[in-house]
């Protein structure tokens, strides 16, 4: 049995590798924040009482079971409010413009054209598709790393190997992902 100590301690040392890793997953950072404390609680509320070791693997179980209910709800929703006629009349003139309401990510009042976006996305997707194409140790290695922000030792320990070994895979995936994304004409 967890205590409240231990409940506390663990979820405050996964909450970041939770955090970037739903944001790699939804690609919005306040879904990815509604999503990981939707998990921590309902790790606290109903697996509390579990013992500390069989935390880690079902806080990974419950975060991915939010990520696919958060997925399943966006679905629903696009699929009910994606006609643009439900943007009609909104503005007091009733010439509503749905690409002048758009706001920069950070906040700022810069409309961001639709090129830029679309950019943004293809780069994305052929980067998505490149770390897909990794051997699976590389991948492995690659994602907990970069992704996930484990350190070797950590990474190491979730793949049953060596702290080199983890440390050449990640050297790989780098090289083969630089190589692979050059020839594709991608500079980051």
């Amino acid at each position: 049995m967890a205590t409240e100590k231990e409940l506390a301690d663990f979820l405050r040392s996964v909450e970041k590798r939770a955090f970037k890793r739903s944001v790699y997953h939804v690609r919005d950072e306040e879904a990815a924040l509604d999503i990981v404390q939707d998990a921590m609680m309902k790790l606290a509320e109903h697996y509390g009482d579990k013992p500390p070791e069989e935390l880690p693997m079902l806080f990974q179980r419950i975060l991915s079971n939010c990520t696919l209910d958060w997925f399943r709800r966006q679905k629903t929703r696009n699929a009910l409010f994606s006609n643009m006629s439900d943007f009609e009349g909104a503005g007091d003139d009733g010439d509503f413009d749905l690409l002048e309401t758009f706001q920069a990510q950070d906040g700022s009042q810069q409309a961001e054209s639709a090129e830029d976006v679309t950019r943004r996305a293809q780069i994305l997707r052929e980067i998505e598709a490149e770390i897909q194409e990794l051997p699976a140790r590389q991948r492995e290695a690659f994602l907990m790393r970069y992704w996930e922000d484990m350190d070797v030792a950590e990474t190491a320990a979730a793949m049953g190997c060596s702290e080199g070994s983890v440390k050449t895979h990640c050297s790989r995936a780098v090289q083969a992902l630089s190589k692979a994304l050059k020839a594709k004409g991608i500079q980051l």
